[in-house]
């Protein structure tokens, strides 16, 4: 219904519109009323496997600089999805390449807020990450006083 009135409107909007360079005897005549088909996408659904392989190959990138690191990381976490442990291993590991802790910390932040108060995700994840963080030398949230 509300696509019929949207192009009833459109037709009468049209049809009233009055072009500026007329002469007095041409009379504006109403546009063409044209039907709008909806395009769904073709993509095919990108799987659990291909959808882990593409974020660990952007986050293992030896070149990727702080901009492109926050890109990936604010793109992922657009996701509904929390995040494997060997991606959160690859981000951590990619913070800690530009020397910037921080983001490292904030990383870790994101994932306990992405887990939504499951505490039991969020332990299946920070079980998976641990040795990663001993290896860098980062605390956990917890560990920091910022949980």
């Amino acid at each position: 219904m509300s696509f019929l009135r949207s192009a009833f409107i459109r037709v009468n909007v049209r049809a009233l519109s009055v072009r500026v360079a007329t002469p007095k005897y041409q009379v504006a005549t109403p546009a063409a009323v044209s039907i709008y088909r909806r395009a769904y996408s073709t993509k095919v659904q990108e799987t659990d496997e291909e959808f882990d392989a593409r974020w660990l190959s952007y986050f293992n990138r030896e070149d990727i600089d702080a901009w492109e690191l926050k890109k990936g990381l604010n793109e992922l976490y657009g996701h509904d999805v929390v995040p494997e442990p060997v991606i959160v291993v690859a981000m951590l590991k990619a913070a800690k390449r530009l020397n910037d802790v921080a983001m490292a910390i904030r990383i870790l932040e994101a994932v306990k807020e992405k887990a939504a108060g499951n505490q039991t995700i969020y332990t299946y994840i920070m079980d998976g990450v641990k040795p990663t963080l001993d290896e860098l030398g980062i605390g956990t949230p917890e560990e920091l006083g910022l949980a």
